[in-house]
């Protein structure tokens, strides 16, 4: 089997940047030296060689310097309201091959007001949503409390606590003027939906050629082939309802190696399959690739109704500690084989293969 020469692209939280009033959090996506190890350690057993580039302006020198076959990218960026797609968007000018989504997808999905804008057009379940860019906009009809608040270009839960939960105006305008302040982004606003968080990971493409919209015909199947689909994880926030009623920022980082994962989530069957079916539906609308992870609220006043919260195209991939890595090895994947299952989803993809 042919090894390749592979670069892997990410930005590491000790080479971030660094600027007056800037938030605690704001390189909590960033990952550490421990997982970039991890990931060349992955890569290499695989048969291939590879080396780690940062993610920054100066990958325009090292990356044609280097000349990989294929790019592993896991970049989330440090500016501007589209990061995560700068880097595929160089790779692409230079022609290079990477794994994961490409740019506009990930421009997209960053963007959780306008992800939700395209689930929203293809009748996909999502919770009623308002973006807030001023803090005295007035709240539309369908905007019924308790609402939550978040960032609209943030992950791992940065901005999120229990305060995003807000049930009256007061505390509404207290938190869009917390976001907007402290990340300088409009916030989102969406309907809350008390019940259960669970999340889906999935490696694979879609067998195509497959349109980015769903069947209009009820009875057609449903599109999923060509997906691997990872047992639904759900983290349980018992021990931690007296301060974190949700899945926040808070347990994410801090606390992520003291929380007990249930995976696979205890579902029925038939839950899962629907889990799985809106992932590959949410997979399919925003036009993902290789790897992704979806988000769901399970609603317990509308019998477990599950709604999409967002889909990450880039899934942590932090050893023991991210929820795609916790769900592959539930399935009996450990971190060097899933590592891999993503490089060869890609290298297939581009008939390298």
């Amino acid at each position: 089997m042919k090894k390749f020469r592979v670069a892997l692209l990410a930005n590491l939280k000790v080479n971030a940047p660094k600027f007056e009033g800037m938030p605690e959090d704001q390189w909590d996506d960033l990952d550490s030296e421990k997982t970039i190890n991890s990931l060349l350690e992955a890569i290499r057993a695989g048969g291939n060689t590879c080396e780690f580039l940062e993610g920054d302006t100066s990958l325009l020198d090292t990356v044609r310097k280097m000349k990989p076959d294929i790019c592993f990218n896991i970049c989330e960026g440090h500016f501007g309201d589209a990061r995560e797609a700068q880097v595929p968007a160089i790779l692409e000018m230079l022609q290079i091959p990477y794994t994961g989504s490409k740019v506009l997808t990930l421009a997209l999905a960053l963007d959780k007001p306008m992800t939700k804008r395209v689930l929203h057009y293809h009748d996909l379940p999502t919770p009623a949503f308002q973006s807030f860019e001023r803090v005295n906009e007035p709240l539309n009809e369908e905007m019924i409390f308790p609402l939550f608040v978040k960032p609209s270009r943030e992950g791992t839960g940065m901005g999120v606590s229990a305060k995003s939960i807000v049930h009256n105006e007061q505390e509404l305008i207290e938190q869009v003027e917390f976001i907007l302040n402290r990340y300088k982004q409009p916030a989102l606003v969406e309907r809350y939906i008390e019940g259960r968080e669970v999340t889906v990971g999935v490696v694979g493409n879609l067998i195509g050629p497959v349109a980015r919209r769903l069947p209009e015909d009820e009875e057609a199947p449903r599109v999923q082939a060509g997906l691997r689909f990872f047992p639904p994880m759900e983290v349980n926030l018992k021990p931690f309802e007296t301060t974190d009623v949700v899945y926040s920022n808070r347990l994410k980082v801090a606390l992520a190696d003291q929380l007990d994962y249930l995976c696979p989530a205890p579902l029925d069957a038939e839950m899962v399959d629907e889990l799985n079916w809106l992932t590959a539906a949410v997979f399919r609308v925003t036009g993902a690739q290789d790897v992704s992870r979806v988000d769901f609220r399970l609603n317990v006043h509308e019998d477990w109704k599950p709604y999409i919260l967002e889909i990450n195209p880039l899934p942590g991939l932090s050893p023991g500690v991210s929820d795609l890595v916790i769900e592959a090895a539930a399935e009996g994947v450990d971190h060097t084989y899933l590592v891999n299952m993503i490089l060869d989803t890609a290298l297939k993809r581009y008939g390298m293969i």
